[in-house]
């Protein structure tokens, strides 16, 4: 599956925005990726990870795990289709855990998946609550990195599509400056 494919299937779900956002990095966008609507479709969701999974064949993982919310869905995706335990981690009082009865043993060997990677602040924070666990990150994942490859994490990352779209701090963001509205569709606040 290449880049179009996996931007067509964004396009056929309703899932690339063109506005003003508040990213969950906090940084503004003029375009947002809502994985949601195509993780919804269960067809488009299996297919989509089914792939993302085969990116991490040889990497003898035991666990996938994701962050809450955005990368529940996609990380128990790739978790079935690599026949592998599925779990995600939550914040609580700001820091991602593991909780629900959820745990990761030492010696696990863990793949990291989320729907977007933008700066990866998730997925880092995911992993490294998976070494201070005692288990060992083998690879990191997304369905899209919007970072065009600058994101950098200490495992191999793999995505379905790499994209370049630019990113602001609020206070370098044209779309405030031009006084257009903003609207935070993520799930951090």
């Amino acid at each position: 599956m290449n880049r179009k494919a996996v931007m067509d299937i964004f396009r056929k779900c309703g899932a690339l925005h063109k506005g003003h956002f508040k990213l969950s990095s906090g940084l503004h966008s003029e375009y947002y990726m809502q994985c949601a609507l195509v993780l919804a479709d269960t067809k488009m969701s299996a297919k989509l990870c089914k792939e993302l999974a085969r990116r991490f064949k040889g990497s003898k993982a035991n666990v996938v795990i994701g962050p809450a919310i955005g990368g529940i869905t996609a990380a128990y995706e790739v978790a079935r289709a690599l026949g592998i335990k599925g779990i995600f981690a939550e914040r609580e009082e700001g820091k991602m855990a593991l909780r629900r009865g959820f745990s990761i043993e030492p010696g696990e060997r863990a793949i990291v998946i989320e729907d977007v990677t933008t700066t990866g602040g998730s997925a880092l924070e995911v992993a490294d609550l998976v070494k201070s666990l005692g288990a060992k990150v083998v690879g990191i994942g997304a369905i899209i990195d919007r970072s065009g490859g600058k994101a950098k994490f200490s495992a191999p990352f793999k995505s379905l599509a790499k994209l370049k779209i630019a990113t602001f701090s609020p206070e370098e963001c044209p779309l405030c400056k031009a006084g257009k509205p903003i609207i935070k569709p993520g799930s951090r606040k």
